[in-house]
C-alpha cells in the first residue's frame, strides 16, 4: 500500500463530508461542480465546466508522451432523507449522497492533487460526471462531445461497495453492470360503485392480474441460462374506499445484459400489457424506455486494473456482476476502458448498503483508493 502524506487524506476526508453535508441532484450540482473546479485549477489542471451542463473535467499534460486517460468520478446526490446520524448527515432535506459519489469525487480530487508533482508522460484527464443515478450524465458528456474535445486512450471509474470487504478489488472483464430499462402502463376502464362492480371495467383487477403476468417474462420467456430481471416498483390507482378507479398505473424497471434479451422483455411487456388490459376490457397505454446499456470493460484495460491492484497490495477477488446499472457504460461504448468495485465494508458495527437512507461512506477506503489511481496512472503513462 502506497503511504500517502497524512495532511492529504485529512484534506480528502474533509471534502467528503463537506460534500457530504451539501449533497446536489443530478444536472443540479452546481456548487459542487464549483467546488470542484476550483480544487483543480488550485492544483495546476486546466479546467473546463459545462461539459453534460455540470460537469467538469481537469486535464494536466507532462512529459512527451503522447497517451491519455481519463479518471472518472460521478458527484450527484440522490432524492433520499438520510437517516445515517452522522455529524455531517445531509443539510439539504431529501437528498443524500446514499451511493458514495461524495467519496469518490473526494477520491478523485486527491488522486488529482497528488499527481500534480508527480512525474508521468503523457496526459491526465479527471472526469467529475453529473448526474449518474438515472437521468444519463455519462451519456450527456459524451454527447456534449467530451471525448472530442478531452480526448483520451482509455477511461477508468471505480465504486465504492459495500458488500465487499475493506480492500479488496472486483475487475471484471466483460460485464460488470447491466442495462437498464422503465416502464410505465397506464391501464384505462371505466369506473364504478364498488358495490357495483360489474357496472365497470375494473383498472385495479387487470392492475392485479398484470403484476403476475409480467413475471412470466423472466420465468418462462427468458432463458435460464440468460440474465433477465422485469421489477414492478409502484402501483397507483383509486381515492376513496367505495369507487373502483377509472384508471390505474404501474411503474417499474427491467434489467439485462444480452440486447437480445432487450429486445424479447421490450417485446413480451408490450404483448402482456395489451392482453391483460383487454382481457379485462381495459385499454393498455405503455412507455418504455431503454435507459442505460450494458457496463462492459474491455479485458485488457480489466487486467491492467488487476494486475495494478495487486501489485499494490489489494485483494483481487472475483465476484458475479451485478444487476444493477450505471451509466459509465456509456464512456465504455465508446473507448476502451474499465468499471471495478472497490471493497467498502465496514469490519464492525451497521454496514448499510448503497442507496440506503443509512449509508454513509467508509472514510477507510480514501487512502486504498487514491493510491490505487496513483499506481493505475504510473502504470498508464509511463511515470519515470
Amino acid at each position: 500500500m502506497r503511504d500517502l502524506p497524512a495532511q492529504v487524506v485529512a484534506d480528502a476526508i474533509d471534502w467528503r463530508r463537506q460534500l457530504h453535508r451539501n449533497p446536489e441532484l443530478g444536472f443540479q450540482e452546481h456548487e459542487t461542480a464549483g467546488f470542484i473546479a476550483g480544487q483543480l485549477a488550485g492544483f495546476g489542471y486546466e479546467v473546463r465546466r459545462g461539459i453534460g451542463r455540470t460537469g467538469v473535467v481537469g486535464s494536466l499534460t507532462k512529459g512527451n508522451g503522447n497517451r491519455a486517460i481519463g479518471i472518472r468520478a460521478d458527484i450527484d446526490a440522490l432524492p433520499i432523507t438520510e437517516t445515517s446520524g452522522a455529524e455531517w448527515a445531509s443539510g439539504n432535506p431529501g437528498r443524500a449522497h446514499a451511493c458514495g459519489h461524495d467519496g469518490h469525487t473526494a477520491v478523485a480530487l486527491a488522486a488529482a492533487r497528488l499527481l500534480a508533482d508527480t512525474p508521468f508522460e503523457g496526459t491526465l484527464r479527471f472526469i467529475f460526471q453529473p448526474a449518474e443515478e438515472n437521468e444519463g450524465g455519462g451519456r450527456a458528456m459524451v454527447e456534449d462531445g467530451l471525448f472530442r474535445d478531452c480526448p483520451v486512450d482509455a477511461v477508468y471509474a471505480l465504486h465504492n461497495w459495500p458488500g465487499l470487504p475493506l480492500g479488496t478489488l472486483v475487475a471484471r472483464d466483460r460485464e460488470m453492470m447491466a442495462a437498464f430499462g422503465t416502464f410505465e402502463i397506464r391501464l384505462a376502464g371505466k369506473g364504478a360503485h364498488g358495490a357495483m362492480p360489474h357496472e365497470g371495467a375494473d383498472t385495479l383487477l387487470a392492475a392485479s392480474q398484470l403484476v403476475s403476468a409480467l413475471q412470466s417474462i423472466a420465468a418462462r420467456n427468458v432463458s435460464p441460462l440468460d440474465s433477465a430481471v422485469v421489477s414492478v416498483t409502484q402501483i397507483h390507482g383509486g381515492d376513496a374506499w367505495n369507487v373502483l378507479p377509472e384508471t390505474a398505473v404501474i411503474r417499474g424497471t427491467t434489467r439485462w445484459f444480452d440486447p437480445a434479451v432487450g429486445d424479447l422483455i421490450e417485446a413480451r411487456l408490450r404483448k402482456l400489457a395489451a392482453s391483460v388490459a383487454e382481457g379485462f376490457g381495459c385499454t393498455a397505454e405503455i412507455v418504455y424506455e431503454r435507459r442505460y446499456p450494458s457496463t462492459l470493460n474491455t479485458p485488457e484495460n480489466a487486467a491492467l486494473v488487476r494486475k495494478v491492484a495487486a501489485a499494490g497490495g489489494l485483494s483481487v477477488v472475483d465476484a458475479p456482476p451485478s444487476m444493477a446499472a450505471e451509466d459509465f457504460a456509456f464512456m465504455l461504448n465508446e473507448l476502451p476502458g474499465c468499471y471495478f468495485w472497490m471493497g467498502a465494508g465496514r469490519e464492525a458495527g451497521d454496514n448499510p448498503g448503497l442507496h440506503s437512507p443509512r449509508f454513509d461512506f467508509n472514510d477507510a477506503l480514501i487512502p486504498l483508493a487514491v493510491g490505487f489511481w496513483l499506481d493505475l496512472a504510473a502504470a498508464e503513462l509511463r511515470a519515470p
